[in-house]
């Protein structure tokens, strides 16, 4: 899946990515009839593990090669709609009116059992990318009869003609002497937030009977209800005139494979003359595609490749409308950024002379009240391909005696040696657990590695407010050579900045040195001060950055001003001070606590720097709150002719990748 995608967007924009081609003939379509459909939404979610029982995306042009949108991570987080806060077999179908979409899930997390689910979520979203959803727990709702549910596996929605209603039916199966999986049916009500009733019974194939898929076809008139038998071990099928009267059942399997299968589901191609049959190969990790003309017969396609984080698993999929694609591509289209996996924030990126590589260093993000205990560092030749060189300092391990968490905002310097070899200065913030303290300070770990082993120096470089200082947080450290004195400084401070010159040790400051350098002026529209300090040095000017406002708010953004020393007094213009903040348009919010980075020998500058992943959002508050779900992004920093940094745009998809320096 090697073919590239040329997209006329919303912008008219051109984007590149793998595993589909754009079709002239469906676009052409499209242009003339809006209501065209000219692709295919696969939703899905990844494997059994917690973190993958989540809903994907994944988009295609014919129906059989799909590529994962938003690099293959999840489109709705599912601690955010579920009581497990996992969800699996999500099924999706576009609505009568033709721009509603429904969908629903399991509400399961395998890791508890296999009979472990009591309920199933449902979602309702006008674009497919904002959802609505609300949850139904059986056991609760249905305190008599179903207060045994062990199970509420795979539901789906059909629309029934005869009752003009939504059906959801689903498998149910309780911990009573004898219960096995059946087919049992609700209504759901007007706005999708609910169902009708109590469960009603549908189907059932004499055993175990799951993973149930109805569509309707024309040709004939029926309703056609592909379902899983545990113990015919394959697909089968059986066809109604009306969903509630009894099926009947047809022979033979409709898979065209030997191996295990489950989760099929069925959609009418874009052709409008043949069908779409897909099933999830689970025991051999791939998904199977068949084709059919009059879903008597089917034809075998293709196994689609997984690879990477596309691993799909029991998912369905529905034509969309060239709008719809642009805008899924818009939202969630594969761009570079982020530039390292997961959630992080705080960057510290630095250039190694030792090495030629480029590196970044984070807080580790994700957790409720930024409750990380451990640095990520990961490595680039280029600052666009990263590897991941694990976890080089644990604050909660016996690694550091002096604290136990809240590990935040590290910084890192690399000093060159009189013997020529290099060490590396890695500092950090930390809850400070030593009798009488009981706050945040800022410690160091050293290495003759920028990858390590680091060793904690065994006690805090700064454990104090200074002199002056009554409020504030001992956090948020940076470090700098100065490249004319060759002296190194460290500044810091939330609340407050400070600054001071390191003694030669690295690992204390001169206290004689320590200054407020807090730049006074501005509010949290403008520039005042807050947090996360950072210095450069460029043409004989001192460039001091830092963010404004709380990581959680819309507005927080990086602003700068100038000295002409280290611990100079910082000068701020008031025509140039923005450095970054946020786009929203673009689903880009948050943008601050930055770092810099130059590339050797060049004055050519890249700004390192975190957002808000844009699913942990609240639109409420314009994209702020709560700020526990950052990722790490890089864009290109330049100046105008007078020196002023020319404010960042933050972009989707980043620096195009430097040439790797020789070693």
């Amino acid at each position: 899946m090697n073919t590239k995608l040329f997209l006329t967007a919303f912008i008219c924009a051109s984007l590149t990515s793998t595993g589909f081609a754009q079709n002239k003939e469906a676009q052409s379509e499209a242009t003339q009839d809006p209501n065209a459909m000219v692709a295919y939404l696969f939703t899905y979610f990844n494997s059994n593990d917690p973190k993958d029982e989540q809903i994907c995306y994944a988009i295609s042009d014919d129906g059989y090669n799909f590529t994962p949108l938003n690099h293959g991570n999840p489109v709705i987080s599912s601690d955010t709609i579920a009581l497990t806060q996992c969800v699996r077999d999500p099924h999706i179908l576009r609505c009568e009116d033709g721009k509603t979409f429904y969908m629903v899930a399991t509400d399961m997390r395998s890791a508890y059992g296999w009979s472990s689910n009591r309920g199933m979520v449902l979602l309702k979203s006008t674009d497919l990318i904002n959802w609505e959803h609300s949850t139904v727990n059986f056991p609760t709702r249905y305190t008599k009869e179903w207060k045994n549910v062990i199970r509420v596996w795979a539901p789906e929605t059909v629309y029934d003609k005869k009752a003009g209603k939504y059906m959801v039916f689903y498998s149910l199966r309780t911990s009573d002497p004898g219960s096995y999986d059946k087919i049992y049916y609700q209504y759901a009500n007007e706005d999708f937030t609910d169902l009708e009733g109590e469960p009603k019974w549908l189907f059932d194939a004499g055993n175990a009977t799951i993973d149930g898929d109805i569509v309707y076809n024309e040709e004939d008139q029926l309703y056609h209800l592909f379902y899983k038998q545990e113990s015919g071990r394959g697909i089968y099928q059986a066809v109604a005139k009306n969903l509630t009267d009894r099926w009947r059942m047809l022979d033979g399997n409709v898979e065209q494979t030997k191996e295990a299968v489950e989760g099929v589901g069925v959609c009418k191609a874009i052709d409008g003359k043949s069908w779409i049959i897909m099933y999830d190969c689970y025991g051999n990790g791939h998904y199977q595609f068949c084709k059919s003309t009059d879903l008597k017969t089917f034809q075998f396609v293709q196994n689609t490749e997984t690879k990477g984080k596309f691993t799909p698993r029991h998912g369905t999929m529905i034509p969309i409308t060239q709008a719809e694609k642009d805008r899924l591509l818009k939202e969630f289209g594969n761009h570079k950024q982020p530039v390292i996996p997961g959630f992080h924030a705080d960057p510290e990126i630095m250039y190694s002379n030792k090495t030629k590589k480029y590196y970044i260093y984070s807080t580790t993000d994700g957790t409720p009240g930024w409750g990380g205990y451990d640095f990520s560092v990961f490595s680039s030749e280029d600052l666009v391909n990263w590897t991941d060189e694990g976890k080089m300092l644990d604050v909660k391990s016996d690694q550091v005696k002096w604290a136990n968490g809240n590990a935040w905002a590290p910084c890192i310097i690399e000093r060159k040696q009189k013997d020529g070899s290099y060490k590396y200065y890695f500092y950090y913030s930390a809850h400070d657990t030593r009798r009488g303290f009981n706050r945040k300070s800022i410690g160091c770990a050293i290495s003759d590695s920028p990858t390590g082993p680091f060793v904690d120096c065994g006690r805090p470089v700064v454990d104090q407010l200074p002199a002056g200082q009554r409020h504030g947080q001992q956090i948020d450290v940076d470090v700098f050579q100065d490249p004319k004195s060759k002296k190194f400084y460290l500044y810091w401070g939330n609340g407050y900045m400070a600054g001071a010159e390191l003694n030669d040790d690295m690992i204390s400051i001169k206290k004689e040195t320590e200054k407020l350098m807090t730049p006074q002026g501005g509010d949290l529209s403008t520039w005042a001060y807050r947090e996360a300090p950072y210095v450069i040095y460029r043409k004989g000017t001192y460039y001091f950055m830092w963010s404004v406002d709380d990581t959680g708010s819309p507005n927080y953004h990086v602003c700068y001003g100038t000295s002409k020393s280290p611990l100079g007094d910082i000068q701020i213009d008031e025509q140039n001070y923005r450095v970054i903040e946020q786009v929203p348009e673009d689903k880009i919010y948050g943008t601050a606590h930055n770092s810099v980075v130059q590339v050797p020998g060049k004055d050519e500058w890249y700004i390192c720097y975190h957002r808000i992943n844009k699913n942990y959002v609240d639109k409420k508050y314009g994209g702020g709150v709560p700020g526990t779900h950052r990722e790490v992004c890089i864009d290109k920093m330049t100046f105008d002719k007078k020196g002023n940094i020319i404010p960042v745009k933050p972009t989707l998809n980043g620096p195009e990748p430097l040439k790797p320096l020789k070693k």
